[in-house]
């Protein structure tokens, strides 16, 4: 049975992820659309790059045609941006697309996204899984793919230069002209490279790209912009001096950035810098938003500009519905992903980069140093981040432990309080947290911690290591 995780449905291919489980999806959107006086206005699908996604995407089509609902397929593989885009500007209820985002290779799974270009939350998720489960035998039909385009139930489209053009209008095109600046890109072979590129090489950047070439199996690495992963892109960028270092994950909604050093920039600092240069360079005022999982440093700069920072659950949708009800002019998390006010209701790594190069451009300091100013202006702080793997004994074990006798290991710091919103976050009086929560896409637990010690957050993880046992 198909089920969704805080970032859609995710597989094994061959083990779920089957043409028949994503027929089966497919069925329980079209029942859906139809019970809610939606299927008239279609839907839209991408694909990124690996293993099946464009089949995927074509066998979903096929049972769209079979009930008589025409389904608009961009017939190239993809950014998840570019379908979120396309979904929110021309008004379609649903758009889908097929990607395992950064999982491993093995993996592929479907994204689902409602009107207005918003990841699906937990209702429409809920919904579509009771649909799913009502699918009597022998309901899942299909028309063939090419009798579905001769009737005109599948259309195949490419809308990438609306998308581009949309964030090339959005960006201070001309500083980056101005500031000649080097950049380097790591698609991690993934869907990125032509965005990039395009928008970019428009603005007179000089352009290099690592790792751009078509693998499934995505160099044999995680196609995730992490430490762990982007060491091939760190040296380019501190041989040939490049300006900034930029990579994607595999549907291109998550950035991994090398500033001008050659050092890693957490997804954590990104963020911080986005908000800092939109409140004190671009003049904006707003709050932001981040995950329970993501670092506070957000706090800080907020409580530095007369703002507030809100706190949502793990999963994009809980940060796009917050910062529509709060006006919020930036939100994101820790694992790369973040949205800005006026651009998409969700992820893209690829308006992201453009901005960040803005900045460079605007400020004319390297992103070392705007990095180093927002420390001296509103302290350091550091994150230790850990992930571990479990038999389903020993999470149901953990479970039981943290969630539902909700029990604390012997811990120095003194506790302001503690919250279940999603896992176990402890919060210190010091300023401090410690959050243990399992993944709601890859089958680990997470241990994060964030002290104003580097030692401290890393003893504390230890602590709930010996705790849980693991």
């Amino acid at each position: 049975m198909v089920k969704f995780g805080t970032g859609g449905w995710r597989a094994v291919i061959g083990d779920g992820f089957t043409k028949e489980n994503i027929q089966l999806l497919a069925q329980g959107m079209v029942n859906k659309m139809k019970e809610e006086g939606v299927a008239g206005q279609g839907i839209v699908m991408g694909y990124d790059r690996r293993f099946l996604s464009k089949e995927a995407m074509q066998w979903a089509a096929m049972v769209f045609a079979a009930a008589h609902i025409k389904v608009h397929l961009i017939n190239k593989s993809s950014p998840t941006p570019l379908v979120m885009f396309y979904v929110m500007e021309h008004g379609f209820p649903y758009g889908m697309m097929v990607t395992a985002s950064h999982n491993p290779a093995i993996y592929n799974g479907i994204k689902v996204f409602t009107a207005g270009g918003r990841d699906a939350d937990e209702a429409h998720t809920k919904d579509l899984e009771r649909h799913m489960e009502a699918i009597r035998p022998g309901e899942v039909a299909e028309m063939a793919y090419e009798a579905g385009k001769q009737e005109g139930y599948i259309e195949e489209i490419y809308p990438l230069n609306e998308y581009l053009d949309n964030i090339i209008a959005s960006v201070d095109m001309k500083a980056i002209r101005d500031a000649s600046l080097k950049v380097a890109l790591d698609p991690m072979y993934g869907v990125s490279e032509t965005s990039l590129k395009v928008i970019l090489m428009t603005a007179r950047c000089e352009v290099a790209t690592i790792h751009d070439r078509h693998d499934t199996l995505f160099g044999g690495k995680l196609p995730a912009p992490s430490a762990a992963t982007l060491h091939s892109l760190q040296n380019y960028v501190a041989e040939k001096q490049f300006d900034i270092g930029i990579a994607t994950d595999g549907d291109a909604d998550r950035i991994g950035v090398i500033d001008d050093k050659g050092n890693f920039l957490h997804p954590n600092d990104i963020l911080v810098l986005l908000y800092y240069y939109l409140v004190k360079y671009k003049g904006w005022k707003g709050p932001v938003v981040r995950n329970i999982a993501t670092t506070h440093m957000l706090d800080k700069v907020a409580k530095q500009f007369g703002q507030d920072c809100y706190e949502v659950p793990v999963g994009f949708k809980h940060i796009s519905a917050k910062m529509k009800e709060t006006g919020a002019i930036i939100g994101g998390e820790s694992s790369g992903g973040l949205t800005v006010h006026g651009h998409i209701n969700g992820k893209d790594g690829i308006y992201a980069a453009a901005l960040l190069v803005e900045m460079i451009a605007v400020t004319g300091k390297k992103l070392s140093q705007i990095m180093e100013n927002i420390r001296e202006e509103c302290g350091a702080i550091h994150m230790e981040e850990r992930d571990y793997k479990f038999t389903p004994e020993k999470k149901e074990e953990m479970k039981r432990l943290l969630l539902e006798d909700r029990l604390l290991p012997a811990l120095s710091e003194e506790i302001d309080h503690v919250s279940y919103l999603d896992g176990s976050k402890v919060y210190f009086k010091n300023g401090g947290w410690v959050i243990a929560r399992f993944s709601g896409t890859e089958p680990l637990l997470r241990i994060f911690c964030e002290m104003p010690d580097a030692a401290r957050a890393a003893e504390i993880c230890g602590i709930y290591e010996e705790f849980l046992g693991i």
